[in-house]
This record gives structure tokens, C-alpha cells and sequence, in this order.
């Protein structure tokens, strides 16, 4: 397994920067952020620009990741695919398409995305929907070598009265989804952090689901059990102070929160899974400076690390 992070937390250092700088840590792989030049997403990071990637710059990018023995696990764009606004429903879908030529330049295996959800409609109706937008997609990333992975987050950041902000956040989701659109290239992107506080069992969907954890994410998450009973697994209703304000959890840095880290990393060897793991980097606590981001990423490095 190799251990990487996703860059876009980095903020605007040049990507050259974010790679040198992962290589002297000990890190040997990255996610590497691909929104958007222009965009308003949390976390989001825009390290190549998909729109104006060529042949040229793909190779002098290959050349500055071959001279820090550093690889390229994902490239990573995760908006609402299904978004129920037809304008922007079709730019999302075609800066995927982008992210995609892009991988394929540089000879990347995975790009990471939601499904997403249409709001509009009820469930079983987002799934037909995600077949017609997502069947070309696979199709289209099937042809330039291309895997479409799938992270299990349910975007608290767009809940809609208690309404998940997409429709992959559960195994049953899953099944569904993979049911619908049975391609060898389309997958999970694995991260535990959502199912714990979703009140989901994260060690046995690793096991019932091996077949389909193409990278996983590391991020931790702070569970508070007597705000839980309080505020009930739905999360905060009234007077969140921002959209990700749910009342109960936060997001940590890998042990620093309730997730079994071991159990999890020995479940992972136990499925046989040897690919990416990727530090997801969404703790408050060190997020204040670069410097507090690179303590951050340093912190689960060197935890994830002693355990693998």
C-alpha cells in the first residue's frame, strides 16, 4: 500500500511545490485536486488545468514526478453530477470528461467524483437518472484506460432538510449503484470518516465490498456521543452556524478521532487490498497556515504510517 494525500489542501502552492514537499515527508503518491480554475467549492484545488492540458505539459509533469519518485494515484474532481440545473449539470459533466483526457495523458489509472443528486426528483428516480448521465461517462473512460471512483460522502455541506446531498453513501446505495452500471472501471472510493458517523459498520462493508475499493480515503472523524442523543443521526437542524455544522462529529486527522485505524489497516491487508491510501485533509485544527496544513498531513503521515 502507498500513502498519499490530497493536494488541493495545499491551496495555491505550485503542484511542483506540493510534490517536493510530499516526497520529503515520505510520501509516494497523491491525489492530485482538478476542479475548476474558477469554482466556489470547500476544498476544492485546481493543480492542473484540465481545460489547457497537452501532451507537453503532461510530460513535464511526468518529469518533475519521476525526479521525486512520486506517482499520481487519482485525478480528483468531485461535484454534483446530477445536479438538477441543466447549465450546470452539463459543465460539471464535461470538466469530468476533461479530468479524464487529462488522466489519460499522464497515464493515471483513477479519477475520483460523486454521483451526486437531483433534488427534484425521488431516489429511484436519481438512479435513472445517474444511469443516462453515467453510462456515457464510463463508456467514454473506458476508452482511455480510465477508472471512475466513487467517494461514499453524503455532502452534509448540501443536505437538503435532512436529505443526503447525494445517493452513494450507504452499502445499499452502493449495491443499487453498481447493480445499475456494472462496469469493471467504476468503483469505490473507500472512506470511513462519513460511514462512523452515518452509524454504518465500516469494517464489514470493507469486506463485503472488496471486490469494489479501487483507492480509499483517510480521514477520521470525532464522534460526540451525547450531542448524538441530542441532535439524532439526521445532525443539527436549527441554527447551524454553517452548512457543515451538523452538531455531533468532526472531521480529524487520522488518530485523532474514533475510528480503529489497526482494525481497519489489518481489515485492509485481510481483503488484499495493496493500493493508495490517500490522507483527506479536513481538520479545522490545523488548517489556520500552510504551516498548520503541513503539520496536519505530517501528523497522519507518520500515524498511518507506524501501522502499515
Amino acid at each position: 500500500m502507498k500513502l498519499g494525500f490530497l493536494t488541493g489542501i495545499m491551496g495555491d502552492l505550485p503542484l511542483e511545490e506540493k510534490i517536493e514537499w510530499a516526497h520529503k515527508i515520505g510520501f509516494e503518491t497523491l491525489e492530485v485536486s482538478c476542479w475548476p480554475k474558477s469554482n466556489t467549492r470547500d476544498y476544492s484545488g485546481s493543480d492542473i488545468d484540465v481545460e489547457n492540458f497537452t501532451e507537453e505539459k503532461a510530460k513535464e509533469l511526468k518529469n518533475i514526478l519521476a525526479k521525486n519518485k512520486m506517482e499520481i494515484a487519482t485525478l480528483a474532481y468531485y461535484d454534483n453530477n446530477l445536479d438538477e440545473n441543466l447549465e450546470r449539470r452539463i459543465k460539471y459533466n464535461n470538466h469530468l470528461l476533461s479530468v479524464i483526457d487529462a488522466a489519460s495523458l499522464l497515464g493515471v489509472k483513477n479519477v475520483g467524483t460523486f454521483i451526486g443528486r437531483d433534488f427534484s426528483l425521488t431516489i429511484e428516480e436519481n438512479f435513472d437518472k445517474m444511469v443516462k448521465v453515467f453510462k456515457p461517462i464510463l463508456e467514454y473512460a473506458k476508452t482511455k484506460d480510465v477508472r471512475i471512483i466513487i467517494e461514499n460522502c453524503s455532502m452534509p455541506g448540501w443536505h437538503k432538510d435532512g436529505w443526503a446531498g447525494t445517493i452513494s453513501y450507504s452499502p445499499e446505495l452502493w449495491d443499487e449503484m453498481f447493480k445499475r452500471l456494472p462496469y469493471d472501471n467504476f468503483g469505490l472510493n473507500f472512506d470511513p470518516s462519513h460511514l462512523i458517523w452515518l452509524g454504518v459498520d465500516y469494517i464489514q462493508s470493507l469486506k463485503n465490498f472488496k471486490d469494489k475499493i479501487i483507492t480509499v480515503h483517510a480521514k477520521d472523524t470525532e464522534i460526540f456521543e451525547d450531542k448524538k442523543d441530542y441532535y439524532s443521526i439526521l445532525g443539527k437542524q436549527l441554527g447551524r452556524k454553517d452548512s457543515w455544522d451538523l452538531g455531533f462529529w468532526r472531521h480529524r486527522m487520522p488518530g485523532k478521532g474514533d475510528i480503529d485505524w489497526k482494525k481497519f489497516i489489518e481489515t485492509l491487508k485481510e481483503i488484499g487490498f495493496n493500493d493508495e491510501i490517500i490522507i483527506e485533509h479536513e481538520d479545522l485544527e490545523y488548517q489556520d497556515s500552510i504551516e498548520k496544513v503541513k503539520e496536519g498531513l505530517e501528523i497522519g503521515y507518520n500515524y498511518l504510517k507506524d501501522l502499515m
